[in-house]
């Protein structure tokens, strides 16, 4: 999995993202993408599923984004696959089903299964977050979740298999225990408990996670762009290296951050007690 594909295109603009499903929208230097069926609990279609892979592409183009936060209307994140849909013979969105023969592996990417942003990407959650919803979060970075939000896999309680990566991910980003509960169970999970658990990060009031994924946002964005990127690329490089082969990795990855003019620039700031001004350099 890794950053921005070589073969694909991204919009000119980011804006350029949009559909039917999925608003685009800069808040300062971050991008906020909204899943926008709120009719069916923003449950996923290929108009979303397109824009959203065009919006990590947009966004990693773009110099001036420096984070990205995913989102969804009407009070859910996203309640999964289109089960109507999917039993009715597929997806909604014939309009884009050139986008799909032409790359068969867009879902997986916008999914973030098989495509991993260089921005980080911070989730706000509210509502249903739950089946695909739920694999979806596990390609994010930081998540922050209103207080009545719902996770969990239930893709067993129907007979199906969690296919967007969860029974890989789960298992190495929260305890065993509690990633095979959850998948094998496909029980929901209330924000306070997955808090607890290690799969969300924040929970807040209802209502102001987007609020506060904003705030995050804008602390990452007063950082040093190239080692806030550097510094994601090496957390996800390294996990699954042997510690000396991670630590060599780390140097490598690290050392040229301390030759840029922006690190030159962050330490003539905190001298000159002024905030830097970084320009990607």
């Amino acid at each position: 999995m890794g950053g921005t594909e070589h073969a694909a295109t991204a919009p000119a603009r980011p804006e350029d993202a949009a559909t039917e499903h999925l608003t685009v929208e800069r808040a300062g230097a971050t991008l906020v993408l909204t899943l926008n069926r709120p009719e069916a609990k923003n449950a996923l279609s290929l108009p979303m599923l397109v824009g959203l892979y065009d919006g990590w592409l947009a966004a990693d183009a773009d110099d001036r984004i420096r984070s990205i936060v995913l989102t969804g209307a009407g009070g859910s994140f996203c309640a999964g696959m289109d089960l109507k849909a999917l039993a009715g013979g597929g997806l909604t969105g014939d309009a884009y089903r050139a986008r799909l023969r032409a790359d068969p592996d867009l879902h997986w990417k916008a999914m973030l299964r098989h495509h991993r942003p260089r921005k980080p990407v911070i989730a706000a959650v509210e509502g249903h977050c739950v089946a695909g919803g739920t694999e979806v979060l596990q390609g994010t970075d930081i998540r922050v979740a209103g207080e009545g939000a719902t996770f969990g896999l239930y893709e067993v309680r129907r007979g199906l298999f969690p296919i967007g990566g969860s029974t890989v991910r789960l298992p190495r980003q929260i305890p065993r225990t509690h990633a095979l509960e959850m998948l094998l169970t496909g029980r929901p999970y209330p924000a306070p408990e997955a808090a607890r658990i290690g799969l969300i990060g924040h929970v807040v009031p209802d209502g102001t996670a987007l609020e506060k994924a904003l705030e995050i946002a804008e602390r990452i964005n007063a950082c040093g762009p190239l080692a806030v990127e550097a510094v994601k690329a090496s957390v996800y490089e390294t996990a699954g290296m042997a510690e000396a082969d991670g630590l060599a990795a780390e140097l490598a990855r690290g050392w040229p951050i301390f030759d840029t003019a922006d690190a030159k620039e962050g330490s003539r700031a905190f001298a000159e007690k002024r905030p830097p001004v970084f320009r990607r350099a």
